[in-house]
């Protein structure tokens, strides 16, 4: 099962479970798709877009469960990113947990992401 990965201010997260569905952050909005990283690309996602942000939470999402909707494309440096072309359906998440910032200020990721 291939795991893709979601960073998320945990108060957006929470109005997403709310709901039932998550249609993004701003940026999602704006570039007409849902960002997503893989487990090789979600670190270096956390420290060029989200340094210092204390708040967040890491969605897994089932990738297999999101149909023709999930696109791989080129983003940064060549890298084919997972783009969800649709609103994710929470039934697609694995797990969702807490994304604190370490002493150093970097992020410190659960023990079972890659």
């Amino acid at each position: 099962m291939p795991i893709i990965y979601k960073l998320c201010p945990s108060s957006l997260w929470r109005e997403a479970e709310a709901a039932g569905v998550f249609h993004g952050m701003a940026i999602d909005s704006r570039d007409g798709y849902i960002h997503f990283s893989t487990g090789a690309q979600v670190r270096e996602t956390a420290r060029l877009h989200f340094a210092g942000a204390a708040d967040l939470v890491l969605v897994a999402v089932d990738a297999a469960r999101l149909g023709e909707a999930l696109r791989y494309e080129p983003s940064r440096g060549g890298d084919l990113f997972p783009h969800l072309y649709a609103p994710l359906e929470l039934t697609a998440v694995t797990w969702v947990k807490p994304l604190p910032l370490g002493p150093d200020g970097v992020h410190a990721f659960p023990d079972d992401v890659p």
